[in-house]
């Protein structure tokens, strides 16, 4: 890895999973994230899931989720957000 780009945290892996598996993470951005798949298990094992999770359910319309499932998504999401 190149020594001057900063070492992406398994907080900010989480957050970029989805942009990387999509391939829409910038070079330098890939660069960190691919990087940090190498040193670290737990992510590495993070985005298999994440991929198998992907193939087993492939893509869930909007209206697949239901009003209460979606609000209580939402506020999840917003606490976790908040607690970093």
């Amino acid at each position: 890895m190149n020594e001057s780009l900063e070492q992406l945290s398994c907080r900010e892996l989480v957050e970029l999973v989805t942009d990387y598996l999509e391939d829409a993470l910038p070079g330098e951005e890939r660069v960190r994230f691919e990087d940090h798949i190498e040193r670290c298990g737990g992510c590495k094992i993070y985005l298999e899931q994440i991929r198998q999770t992907i193939s087993l359910l492939g893509y869930l319309p909007e209206d697949g989720l239901g009003a209460d499932a979606e609000l209580e998504l939402l506020e999840a999401f917003r606490g976790w957000r908040s607690s970093s």
